[in-house]
């Protein structure tokens, strides 16, 4: 495959249209009092950005999901490893649990472990804002912005957190000269 640019999408209309899914399905779903739990960074102000777009104030928590990796022994402490901040209780409570790009799946595996050592959710909901291929874990979002595809050695990267801006990014691949 060709490094050829990838037009990426605008996330305004992205967050919009979250928004609108995420409040109809409480809707439907008939959630008492959702809580919102962010995973650091980009995921956090992902959340943010929802609450704000749907005028809720619904509690919202962060996760740094470090410590819960299972990468954690190949790669070593990030060292901007920030404690998680949730400001409620996790026990019986329905949780929307937001990310900014869902790849493997080992991130919301990460999340999910250490939300359940916090206590035992009645339900949790996957938002994502993007998703790529290369799924590992059998995990996929409840609620998606957009599936996006990328040429070989491209990665994007969230900025934020106002204004949210998307960035493709070229990595050197193992192996390549």
């Amino acid at each position: 495959m060709t490094n050829a640019q990838v037009e990426l999408p605008q996330l305004s209309p992205l967050v919009d249209r979250l928004a609108a899914s995420l409040l109809a399905r409480v809707k439907e779903q008939e959630l008492q009092n959702p809580l919102l739990v962010g995973i650091h960074t980009g995921g956090y102000w992902v959340a943010e950005a929802l609450r704000k777009k749907m005028q809720v104030n619904w509690p919202l928590g962060g996760l740094d999901i470090s410590f819960y990796r299972d990468d954690f022994t190949k790669k070593g402490l990030n060292p901007r490893v920030k404690p998680s901040n949730l400001p409620f209780a996790t026990e019986d409570q329905h949780l929307i649990l937001v990310d900014d790009v869902l790849m493997s799946g080992r991130t919301i595996r990460a999340a999910m472990n250490e939300l359940f050592d916090y206590g035992r959710p009645a339900s949790i909901t996957l938002v994502t804002l993007l998703s790529l291929p290369g799924r590992e874990l059998p995990i996929q979002p409840d609620l998606l912005g957009q599936e996006l595809h990328l040429a070989r050695g491209q990665r994007v990267k969230l900025s934020g957190p106002d204004p949210l801006e998307l960035n493709l990014i070229h990595v050197k691949e193992e192996g390549s000269a």
